[in-house]
């Protein structure tokens, strides 16, 4: 029988991931989930944790969604209506992403996925050879597919964020109804995509050193 996954505390994260950086001249942290988690939240707040604790500000995050193909590919090849499906992110060039920020200590920029405009910027952040610990946020960080399968290698320490559906649900139709679609267009996109999106990651992600229940 296999072990279940530890289930780690919030305030306990930070802590963790300092006492696994040290001694290390990079440590990868994959924070995975489904849609509408908290990943970019935990995220960035882990993120200021960190870099409260040293003037060397040794921490940064990478954004798996830099990697959405632009809406324009996605018409071409008929992707649009499932955008933030596995298929429409360039899981190639991600994995090449994560290669290089596992092996060189140079600047690599990377791109950044901007909601306001609904594309992936090119170039818009940067990870420098400060940085020591690399906090990759994504859905798909664990899933096990061809290609996102391969990921797995380049992290040191891996965190699954567990939300019960039902919740995942209400914060889905939410971020629809924030973008000013009314109740039903807001049901309607979230069961259609993002709730099927939210089903593949529970289902067929491979297992976090540690779980993080909502």
């Amino acid at each position: 029988m296999m072990p279940e996954t530890p289930v780690i505390k919030r305030e306990a994260l930070a802590a963790e991931i300092l006492a696994r950086a040290k001694g290390r001249e990079r440590l990868i942290v994959a924070i995975a989930g489904a849609p509408a988690a908290g990943k970019s939240t935990l995220a960035e707040a882990l993120c200021q944790e960190i870099n409260a604790l040293s003037a060397a500000q040794p921490s940064v995050v990478v954004p798996m969604d830099g990697f959405h193909y632009d809406n324009a590919i996605l018409d071409v090849r008929g992707y649009r209506a499932r955008k933030g499906a596995p298929h429409s992110f360039d899981a190639d060039g991600f994995r090449a992403l994560l290669s290089r920020l596992k092996t060189e200590t140079g600047d690599i920029a990377i791109p950044v996925f901007d909601r306001s405009m609904d594309l992936a910027r090119a170039g818009a952040a940067m990870v420098t050879g400060q940085h020591q610990i690399l906090l990759v946020e994504g859905n798909y960080l664990l899933l096990d597919q061809p290609v996102w399968c391969d990921l797995r290698q380049y992290f040191d320490l891996s965190i699954f964020l567990q939300v019960p559906l039902p919740v995942l649900e209400q914060r889905l139709i939410q971020r629809w109804l924030d973008h000013g679609a009314d109740y039903e267009a807001a049901r309607t996109r979230a069961l259609a995509n993002d709730i099927p999106n939210a089903q593949t990651v529970t289902e067929q992600s491979r297992k976090a050193d540690f779980i993080l229940q909502d």
